[in-house]
């Protein structure tokens, strides 16, 4: 098997990120306060499988920091702490755990089920990111007489996991489609007589 260059693989990095921004920019409905329907978490993911987890977490911790450029809500709350919570939960942690998604799919026999579990997993982290900084950030938010916790479940949950499902959904087809390593179709497996 031929080794990948890291000049190769550094290209395949800002190219998933190029990728993540365009489709992060589509139509999808957007939530008042930040959050919206996205496929943009797919190349990140993709690139954690094609590449492993050190490049995965490489490449999602870029493109948080692209998020951040791109798209910062800044906190309600004036103080550092929030500034730092909400850096850390809803770009940094939240993003970049979208790369490890390949140490989530590696102990799975079935390379497919792998993939989907991995998906899901990463984003349910990344919902987990949110879900927190709904109530620890952004609890001001949270209308008169509604427990904190339960706005930011049903605000975040709103987006996060239908975003959860269309990303595994998606990475369940893509790599039923094409093999994250080769990049050609999986071989189908034979059974010896």
């Amino acid at each position: 098997m031929q080794k990948t260059s890291k000049t190769r693989i550094l290209v395949e990095c800002a190219l998933m990120i190029a990728l993540a921004v365009v489709l992060d920019i589509l139509p999808l409905p957007k939530w008042p306060n930040g959050g919206s329907l996205s496929v943009s978490m797919v190349p990140i993911i993709f690139l954690s499988y094609r590449h492993g987890a050190k490049w995965g977490l490489l490449t999602g911790f870029a493109y948080s920091i692209v998020q951040m450029i791109t798209g910062f809500y800044a906190p309600p709350a004036g103080t550092i702490l929030a500034f730092i919570l909400c850096v850390l939960l809803d770009y940094v942690i939240a993003f970049t755990i979208l790369g490890a998604a390949d140490l989530v799919a590696k102990p799975f026999s079935n390379k497919l089920v792998g993939y989907t579990v991995g998906a899901l997993a990463v984003n349910f982290v990344r919902f987990i990111c949110s879900f927190l900084s709904g109530i620890l950030i952004w609890q001001d938010y949270a209308p008169e007489g509604q427990p904190v916790w339960f706005y930011s479940l049903t605000y975040n949950g709103g987006y996060m996991i239908p975003n959860m499902i269309i990303a595994a959904v998606i990475i369940a087809l893509l790599c039923l489609a094409i093999d994250p390593v080769t990049l050609r179709r999986p071989q189908k497996k034979t059974a010896n007589a």
